[in-house]
């Protein structure tokens, strides 16, 4: 299957104010594209030379595509470089952390149920899902490994019930194929967490997603992360987990009623 502008592998990236730690990034992302891959790069309104930055790449690598973000927080910022992409296979991609050398090659032999082992969930054929473990470090040095397994850290691990009651679907360790856009965007203003909404919706519809217990990420750690390492309070737990549960159903009862 390929898609109809013949492109392989689009990676979907956001920004925003990101300028500190964006060349190491991008230059890890497009050392491992081929040359009719993408990096689609949505912006939300950088004010610190982030929009600089990648105007430099999007003129002298025709890989790059730069688009205004909608201005409206993160999920919708994501779901707006999605909606761009035009590869048959998604992958997320933060602004601040370092793909390792072989992560494309090893998610890609996921998705083609080939590879040496690691994988764990894995269903039999190709899953439409992949998910792979990361080494976390803080601040500007990468050598400075503080969590050698961050699905380790998440209880990592494929299930819709299990990823409702615990998530571990990690957007920037994440790829999935194109067949899922339609089942996952629009995605839901009130949900707490984008990776989270994907990963179940495809765990649902297309069978349990590939977990990768190998790193093939270095996660970065900073103040101005968005993602969190500590857990919410109990009320606003629960809250999300009623949201999420309340648009998962919806979404579904949507689909069955559109096929009837």
């Amino acid at each position: 299957m390929g898609t109809k502008e013949g492109i392989r592998i689009s990676v979907a990236m956001v920004t925003y104010n990101g300028a500190a730690y964006l060349r190491a990034q991008i230059g890890s992302i497009l050392s491992q594209l081929q040359e009719g891959d993408e990096l689609v790069v949505s912006d939300d309104g950088s004010v610190d030379g982030t929009v600089g930055i990648l105007k430099e790449y999007q003129q002298s690598n025709q890989r790059v595509r730069l688009l205004e973000g909608p201005g409206r927080g993160l999920k919708k910022n994501v779901e707006h470089a999605i909606a761009h992409t035009r590869g048959e296979y998604i992958f997320l991609a933060d602004q601040d952390d370092i793909w390792m050398p072989d992560k494309v090659r090893r998610v890609m032999e996921a998705f083609a149920g080939e590879g040496p082992g690691g994988a764990a969930g894995s269903p039999a054929g190709r899953p439409y899902v992949v998910i792979h473990d990361a080494k976390v470090f803080e601040g500007d040095n990468p050598g400075d490994i503080w969590m050698d397994s961050f699905l380790a850290f998440r209880s990592g691990g494929p299930g819709v019930v299990k990823n409702m009651v615990k998530n571990s679907y990690i957007g920037c360790c994440m790829a999935f194929r194109r067949e899922l856009i339609g089942w996952i965007l629009p995605i839901p203003d009130s949900i707490e967490m984008h990776d989270q909404w994907i990963g179940i919706l495809g765990d649902y519809k297309f069978g349990k997603s590939c977990f990768l217990w190998e790193p093939l990420l270095l996660y970065r750690r900073h103040n101005a992360n968005n993602s969190r390492m500590e857990h919410y309070g109990i009320g606003r737990m629960l809250r999300n987990r009623v949201q999420l549960l309340w648009h998962f159903l919806v979404r579904i009862l949507h689909f069955a009623i559109k096929k009837a």
